[in-house]
């Protein structure tokens, strides 16, 4: 049994991927960033929520950037929403805040994801 659950919602058209459980070096960080391999394929807005997220070590802070990384480079954008105040903290603390796209509210993220491509839909 993993430490880390991961299920996948769609919103107007934004995967949002609901995680809960601990993003720590090893198991957990390999699942996730398989799994958002997986959606960059195909899949061009990502949002990470991470409301139910316990813990996040470095390593996991990596898998997300990883995960950014793919996302990107697929032609998509990955964005987080629901951190916690710790992860918050590291956040600032490894500067990724000028990574990520992070959001307090999940409407607002989802929201984010249109503001490009609307006169297309």
């Amino acid at each position: 049994m993993s430490d880390l659950n991961i299920s996948t919602r769609e919103l107007r058209g934004v995967i949002v991927v609901d995680l809960s459980g601990k993003i720590a070096i090893g198991e957990t960080s390999q699942q996730l960033h398989s799994e958002l391999r997986r959606l960059a394929d195909g899949n061009k807005n990502i949002l990470i929520n991470l409301a139910n997220v316990k813990t996040i070590d470095s390593s996991g802070l990596g898998t997300l950037v990883a995960g950014y990384t793919t996302v990107e480079r697929a032609g998509g954008q990955l964005k987080l929403t629901n951190m916690s105040d710790k992860a918050s903290e590291l956040m600032t603390i490894t500067k990724l805040y000028t990574v990520f796209d992070v959001f307090d509210d999940e409407q607002a993220a989802v929201n984010s994801f249109g503001k490009a491509g609307e006169a297309a839909g």
